[in-house]
């Protein structure tokens, strides 16, 4: 899902794949925060990358919702373990482009335009925020109590509140990094060397 850079990835400017990264991110947060309210029970609709019904848990038992008559959807817990994989595969992503931006790109970009260094320190914090944000979700997800029916809303409430914020923080990005990014060229280095990962080739 997250390809290694290539030699061609050196020929398409490094403002455009910031770009492409920020696209396919927001796109895969979007797909989380529709498929919470999609029910795994059924094949419809299931987002890439999860597992089928028999992994959202234990059996029913003493204690637990079962699904009764005109009832066809899966518990809570159930929906957010089918999305686990799915979560939790963006998360690392998201991460990865994050830390990979603050020990690449930015560190080249504070010694080559040291005019944008309050810029990078101002992103470098929202990295901060949003590892914070990341953690919480991930933590929710982890192991979800199958008959919480606040669990959905708890990790809903999250991910709205992530998805804002980086909507925010890629528009500034490219507004005030992207021209500088393009003229680095290749000899700073690859994309993921720089931006931490690559858009998958089929983006």
């Amino acid at each position: 899902m997250h390809p290694d850079s290539t030699p061609t990835d050196r020929l398409t400017a490094l403002g455009h794949q910031l770009v492409e990264i920020h696209l396919w991110l927001l796109d895969e947060l979007d797909q989380i925060r529709a498929a919470l309210d999609t029910d795994p029970s059924t094949d419809a609709d299931r987002p890439p990358g999860t597992g089928r019904p028999a992994d959202d848990g234990p059996p029913a038992g003493p204690g637990r919702r079962t699904a009764g008559p005109g009832d066809d959807r899966s518990p809570p817990g159930g929906r957010l373990r089918h999305l686990r994989t799915h979560c939790l595969s963006f998360c690392a992503a998201l991460t990865r482009h994050h830390t990979g931006e603050d020990a690449g790109a930015f560190r080249v970009l504070a010694d080559e335009a040291p005019e944008l260094r309050p810029v990078l320190d101002k992103l470098s914090r929202d990295h901060r925020m949003v590892d914070w944000i990341v953690r919480r979700i991930e933590a929710l997800v982890a192991d979800p109590p199958v008959d919480d029916p606040a669990a959905l809303d708890r990790v809903r409430v999250e991910l709205d509140g992530l998805s804002a914020i980086l909507g925010s923080h890629f528009r500034y990005e490219e507004r005030t990094l992207t021209a500088a990014l393009d003229a680095l060229g290749d000899r700073a280095g690859g994309t993921e060397e720089l931006l931490g990962v690559s858009p998958p080739p089929d983006w």
